[in-house]
């Protein structure tokens, strides 16, 4: 088990009972987030230095943990959503939150030790100091994933030593009720120590955060699903066993790498198939998701959506990812952003109309840069302009979807929603999509799963005059798709953001030069940078 820093009788916490700390915590601001968190981190250090009786530690910790709670998680919103890999100061502020999950950790841990060491105010806490040692180990693992980030090997291995720990002391399965943070349902380091695995293994599924709340809550609920054993037994038609190593620094692994070591334990996945099964066909049966204990946030049909691809994760055979095995795997151009796509098709930058001044500047610029007016066409000019697109590896690569690698350490930052068009080197077939999973792998590069738009995208520029200050005007740079009479798909126009608005017109200059005036119907999809929506052609 992680070993503690001896106590130090210097340390001056601000309490060292349960009543003082909640009169500390009632003069502490909360307003700023920063501050706040910064001053429970100073005091928790303070106090696990502190030598303190073992009942009066726990009661402090326990009192502390709504609050510690409560910043954490408001802290950790300031991440949601962002663009990977995190800049600098979005990384120090993760690591800033994991370091306070580490303190209060390091308190339980303490309080662990002692009821072990024999300290008789802590007896029958036993299980209980199990159960939340590996809650906020198993916090600091979801706090990386939250944030798109692989978790580093120190992480895994304290998370690891941590139940092999719990287990030798024959504590692993022993369910605690817990009226913080599970609503009073008892629950095993077993069960948490699994539910995190699994959470890490669906990482690559893209969840938003709703989902990711209530998956976790699904793993709480289907705890007799979750079985830890040292050894496995596999059978053709059922669903394979996953593998971690306790000793290691990786979480749920297929048999194919598990190996024989004590250190191995496995995870039998068939009862957990076979829960996942029976709530589908509950659900498509006509029961609501409350009456399957799904919860109220989604409708039955985003549950069978999501448990469909949990299953897969889970219970069905994968191929191992690029993000974790390296191997040869054919090569993509990508580019990101609609005026960098728009570029690559046209091959020449998108120019917006400008009046015969603006234009001049524009021209003096270009000489003060580059010496000289830039040609209106060709390769040599978008790379001039950094119109440059990104190399990616190709893990997977179907009609409608794809999974990619970029083993590169710069290039732009990447978020869900955002759009995309990848292309062979050397190829003017385009595919064009949006990406609606990113993640930081443990060696830095960028994993990206993506949803494939059908049709050759066409470069397009749009003009429009609009009375509504919600909607951008002038001109701009946007791309068509084309109609799918067989799929019965019309044809349809990808826009920047604010730039739909139902029944608008817009002038359309095509490829090919001839110009088209339409009228916007209804939005299709909508992203982070881009609309698509359907249009009608004016006469």
């Amino acid at each position: 088990m992680l070993a503690l820093d001896p106590t130090d009788d210097l340390a001056r916490p601000a309490f060292k009972d349960a009543a003082s700390c909640t009169a500390w915590l009632g003069q502490l601001q909360l307003t700023n987030l920063n501050l706040a968190q910064a001053a429970l981190r100073r005091q928790l250090d303070e106090l696990n230095r502190c030598a303190l009786k073992g009942s009066d530690r726990l009661q402090v910790l326990e009192v502390l943990r709504e609050t510690i709670t409560l910043v954490q998680t408001d802290t950790g919103r300031k991440l949601a959503g962002k663009k990977l890999p995190l800049s600098d100061d979005e990384f120090i502020l993760l690591l800033t939150i994991s370091s306070l999950w580490q303190s209060f950790l390091n308190g339980y841990l303490r309080c662990l030790q002692g009821a072990e060491s024999g300290d008789k105010t802590l007896a029958g806490s036993l299980a209980l100091l199990c159960q939340r040692c590996m809650h906020y180990s198993g916090l600091q693992i979801s706090n990386f994933l939250r944030a798109g980030c692989e978790p580093d090997a120190k992480s895994w291995q304290q998370f690891h030593s941590l139940y092999a720990h719990i287990e030798a002391i024959e504590l692993h399965n022993e369910k605690v009720p817990d009226e913080h943070d599970y609503i009073g349902h008892p629950i095993s380091a077993s069960t948490l120590y699994a539910s995190t695995l699994l959470m890490h293994r669906a990482r690559f599924l893209g969840l938003s955060r709703t989902q990711w709340r209530v998956v976790e809550r699904w793993l709480n609920l289907w705890s007799d699903a979750l079985i830890i054993a040292p050894r496995c037994s596999v059978s053709k038609s059922d669903a394979p066993p996953l593998g971690v190593n306790l000793a290691g620094v990786h979480g749920l692994q297929s048999l194919q790498h598990a190996a024989d070591k004590d250190s191995m334990r496995f995870i039998a996945m068939v009862p957990l198939s076979k829960q996942i099964r029976i709530k589908t066909i509950l659900l498509q049966q006509g029961q609501a998701p409350q009456q399957a204990s799904l919860g109220s946030e989604m409708s039955s049909k985003d549950c069978v959506t999501l448990l469909n691809k949990l299953h897969a994760c889970w219970c069905e055979t994968q191929a191992d990812s690029l993000a974790e095995t390296a191997r040869e795997v054919p090569l993509v151009q990508m580019c990101i952003g609609l005026e960098k796509i728009y570029s690559q098709l046209a091959q020449k930058p998108f120019r917006p109309v400008k009046d015969k001044s603006t234009s001049q500047q524009d021209a003096r610029r270009q000489i003060e840069t580059f010496g000289r007016v830039l040609d209106s066409t060709g390769r040599h000019a978008l790379q001039e302009l950094g119109f440059v697109p990104e190399e990616w590896q190709v893990d997977e690569d179907s009609l409608t979807t794809a999974r990619l690698l970029r083993t590169m350490s710069h290039g732009d930052r990447l978020g869900v929603n955002q759009l995309v068009s990848v292309f062979a080197p050397n190829s003017n077939q385009h595919k064009l999509g949006w990406v609606h999973m990113v993640s930081v792998a443990r060696s830095g590069y960028l994993y990206m799963g993506l949803n494939y738009f059908p049709g050759q995208p066409q470069p397009i520029s749009i003009r429009g005059d609009s009375g509504n200050e919600s909607v951008q005007s002038g001109s701009a740079a946007a791309l068509m798709l084309p109609a799918f009479e067989s799929a019965k798909l019309p044809a349809s126009l990808v826009l920047p953001r604010d730039w739909f608005h139902a029944g608008r017109a817009l002038d359309l200059v095509l490829a090919n030069g001839s110009k088209q005036k339409v009228a916007l119907g209804f939005s299709v999809d909508k992203g982070g940078d881009f609309e698509r929506v359907s249009f009608t052609l004016l006469t």
